[in-house]
């Protein structure tokens, strides 16, 4: 079954016209003999629209219950089950009701293309995922329901409905869109002519780039290179900051402008493994908006950010980098010129940077920047470079001046530079100026000068108290750096750990994606799951892997961090040493590893066990069909042989014909219990080969009526009918069980109508029977083995003829479902797939 096609009818605000065109476009299809249905179109009480909803066939919409109210939305199950050539669905952001099938519309119109059906939708251009933000600075509104770009363009036809502000902003003051009472409100706020004309702007440039793609298809179908352009590869740089969202729309929309732009989010993490990590939580949001996009997430390790997010843009060709402006305060860019800077000066000419701005542009880094006493190595050689080089370069200045600053002002300098090496380098560079200014106050500007000597004793104490200001201030500088250090590994520490507990209640049982995880949060290059077996042999297989593990990695012992769980499970991390801090949440990862694992091998052990009660259930069932179904035809067939083998009784010839066809009767009974019980088996156990070959219906449909009464059935079914690609004798196996179902429940005065049409690429074989019917909640049991409605033992049978003709419906690649008949009744619905050669032209009679 191929794909459908999905044509979208694009506006730039509501009542342009999009759904009337839609409902337009259904018209003309259905003129030209298309079968078209109604999904769902939303006509909000526009008189207009509503006119064009007459004469078209409209799916009864499922009414779902939240908050104490009933809403309506579209039945999917129910336009699959009518399965027609298109269907027309309205509002494709629309968000729908908890409750439903899926959470947006989008993703039911993917199931109804999926199913082969075709698709007209209609969707605003302020709706469309990569524009959230400029709608909301344009309308001032943030929009909730979006669509995913990439569902949008990936639709088969585009159609632009357009309108001037000036003609929509009519329509709205003549009551053809809103109710009277919201038209003075809406006139003032969203449909001003200022937001209609840059709404409208966007919606043209965004079907403009649609038209290069079809521009581009076409070049590429002609094998025209001459003009061919580059791919636009635009990368964004991610902080794990909330600016994130902001570039990666941005980017998004960047990569809309160009043929066949793509999207790759990267995020720097720095080598020394947990204390590095940004918020999981909001890289997590961000990674899922940008693959929403049709980007992809890309996590790198580097010490030096400028340099690693080049070195990424420059190894996938990429033409752009989107940056946002630095978050820091404007005092802190005494420590550089920031990333985007640096970035945008060695870039060269063949990337071009963009700065975006955001909203927390100036407003700090924020804790997680500062990395506490794991200063970086440029930091730390700054410290002993002010530590040891500033005191004498600051000696060498003040031997210079004449007179001298005095010895007073002259402790204070050599003061400051212990606090700078102490804010750059911490407690040791601090203690080296520390030392290093004291003894150069002592030899070169207290009497007696250029001698180690001093003769003064308040001299004495002024060195002293000059060594203990300056250790004290070293070690409080020390210690605000070791406290701001544990702060944000704390916090990312409890984010670890507050993901890991949302993954356990939310059952996520994805082992490969923990392991993932593990990998990015403590840089390493694998991760593996070491599994050993509990009868104590030392082998170790790998239950689960991350990243490229090593070859010579056999056994937890072997890797450079390895953390058991238990006596026969553990985590093995190749690519470093991990630091003994971070092992308390490398243990939480673990413990979570072994839980995951557990829980998808008791989901493997529950399935199996659904399977052994399902045999078992089959198993009692089939005893008691043997023990009473199958006893009763041959306790008839029994009765009439020895009731004819009998010598007291003198049969006429009108009794013995009376008894044989008794026991023909029996037999024929007996013949379909086992005939439907080696079905059934046969589905079960999975041997059911379909022998496909093309067949007319009305070849197969009158031998399946061979064991109903004459006169209870009636055919319908055209000589024009396409063929069908089927096995017969499956076929004719499900539609006879099919018919001798209605007939067992259809009045005897009022007969089984058997009727056939052509739909699409498929053909359809209604069923219809005019007895009690079946309710909507019983529609699918009936369908199960062993079952009959009700419970009621009314005529033979052992409840597998629906259930068979299922299954083989289904092995055929057809499907079976059960639907009610208008006025009361049950109609089975069996659709076959049509073969693909057209059926042969009628030969002309004379």
């Amino acid at each position: 079954m191929g794909r459908g096609r999905l044509r979208i009818y694009l506006g730039s605000a509501p009542g342009v016209g999009k759904t009337y065109a839609m409902l337009s476009e259904a018209h003309r299809r259905m003129e030209r003999g298309t079968d078209v249905v109604v999904g769902f179109v939303e006509c909000h009480q526009r008189p207009r629209t509503e006119v064009m909803l007459h004469g078209l066939e409209q799916i009864p919409r499922r009414t779902i219950g939240y908050r104490d109210a009933g809403f309506e939305e579209m039945d999917v199950d129910a336009v699959l089950a009518r399965r027609p050539e298109v269907a027309l669905v309205d509002e494709l952001a629309h968000t729908n009701v908890p409750g439903s099938r899926n959470e947006k519309r989008w993703q039911d119109v993917k199931e109804l293309l999926h199913a082969g059906i075709d698709v007209i939708s209609t969707v605003n251009i302020q709706h469309l995922e990569s524009l959230g933000d400029v709608v909301e600075n344009i309308t001032g509104v943030r929009q909730r329901e979006t669509v995913p770009d990439e569902v949008v363009r990936k639709a088969d036809q585009i159609e632009l409905v357009d309108m001037s502000p000036q003609a929509l902003r009519r329509r709205m003051a003549h009551g053809n869109i809103y109710r009277p009472d919201r038209i003075d409100a809406a006139l003032s706020n969203y449909f001003r002519p200022g937001n209609l004309t840059a709404l409208r702007e966007l919606a043209l440039l965004w079907v403009a780039d649609r038209v290069d793609d079809y521009l581009r298809a076409y070049r590429s179908e002609h094998s025209i290179r001459s003009t061919w352009q580059a791919r636009e590869r635009i990368v964004v740089g991610l902080t794990g900051g909330p600016e994130g969202r902001t570039l990666i729309r941005r980017a998004a929309r960047l990569a809309t402008k160009g043929a066949g732009g793509e999207v790759l989010a990267v995020y720097i993490s720095r080598s020394d493994g947990l204390s590095a990590a940004a918020s999981p939580k909001e890289l997590a949001v961000q990674q899922a908006l940008v693959e929403d996009l049709g980007g992809t997430f890309h996590q790198v390790i580097g010490e030096d950010i400028p340099d690693a997010l080049l070195e990424f843009a420059r190894g996938v060709n990429a033409t752009q980098i989107v940056l946002g402006s630095s978050r820091r305060k404007a005092w802190q860019y005494i420590f550089g010129p920031g990333v985007g800077a640096t970035v945008a000066r060695d870039s060269g000419a063949d990337l071009d940077v963009h700065i975006v701005t955001h909203d927390e542009v100036g407003a700090g880094r924020g804790l997680p920047i500062a990395r506490g006493a794991r200063l970086g190595r440029g930091r730390a050689l700054a410290g002993w470079a002010v530590g040891v080089a500033g005191p004498a370069l600051l000696t060498y200045l003040l031997t210079l001046l004449d007179p001298g600053a005095g010895l007073a002002n002259n402790v204070l300098l050599f003061l400051s530079l212990t606090v700078a090496a102490a804010l750059l380098g911490g407690m040791l560079p601090a203690l080296a100026a520390a030392a290093l200014g004291s003894l150069l106050l002592n030899y070169y500007f207290i009497p007696p000068t250029h001698l180690w000597t001093i003769d003064d004793p308040k001299n004495i104490v002024a060195i002293c108290i000059f060594f203990a200001v300056a250790v004290s201030v070293a070690s409080v500088v020390d210690l605000a750096a070791r406290r701001t250090h544990q702060a944000a590994r704390l916090r990312a520490e409890a984010e670890i750990l507050s993901y890991l507990a949302g993954s356990v209640l939310r059952g996520e049982t994805s082992l490969e994606a923990l392991l993932e995880r593990v990998r990015e949060t403590f840089a390493m290059e694998s991760v593996a799951l070491f599994e050993r077996a509990e009868d104590g042999d030392d082998a170790w297989t790998c239950a689960g892997r991350a990243g490229t593990v090593p070859e010579q990695l056999v056994r937890p012992d072997d890797a450079d961090v390895d953390m058991p769980v238990g006596d026969h499970l553990a985590l093995a991390l190749t690519g470093r040493k991990l630091p003994a801090a971070d092992r308390r949440v490398l243990g939480a990862f673990a413990a979570q590893a072994a839980t995951v694992l557990d829980r998808q091998r008791l989901t493997a052990q529950a399935t199996e066990a659904r399977k052994l009660a399902e045999g078992n259930r089959i198993r009692t069932a089939l005893l008691a069909a043997v023990s009473h179904d199958l006893r009763t035809p041959l306790a008839a067939i029994k009765a009439a042989v020895s009731s004819l083998r009998s010598d007291d009784v003198a049969w006429s010839e009108e009794d013995e014909a009376e008894l044989l066809e008794s026991i023909e009767h029996g037999a024929d009974r007996l013949d379909a219990l086992v005939g439907n019980l080696l079905d059934m088996s046969r589905l079960q156990t999975g041997t059911v080969r379909p022998l496909v070959r093309e067949i007319d219906v009305d070849e197969v449909v009158p031998k399946a009526l061979a064991g109903v009464p004459e006169g209870s059935v009636v055919l319908d079914i055209p000589e024009t009918l396409p063929m069908v690609s089927v096995d017969p004798g499956l076929l004719e196996r499900s539609v006879a069980n099919v018919v001798e179902n209605a007939v067992k429940y259809s009045p005897a005065d009022q007969p089984v109508l058997v009727r056939a049409s052509a739909l699409g690429t498929r053909v359809e074989l209604r069923v219809v029977d005019r007895g009690p019917g079946v309710p909507d909640s019983a529609k699918d049991r009936i369908f199960e083995p062993f079952q009959r409605y009700g419970d009621a033992p009314r005529g033979a049978g052992v409840g597998l003829g629906l259930a068979v003709a299922r299954g083989f419906a289904e092995a055929m690649g057809g499907t079976l479902v059960a639907d009610d008949t208008p006025g009361g009744g049950l109609t089975m619905v069996l659709t076959l797939p049509s073969a693909a050669t057209a059926p042969p032209a009628p030969a002309d009679l004379p």
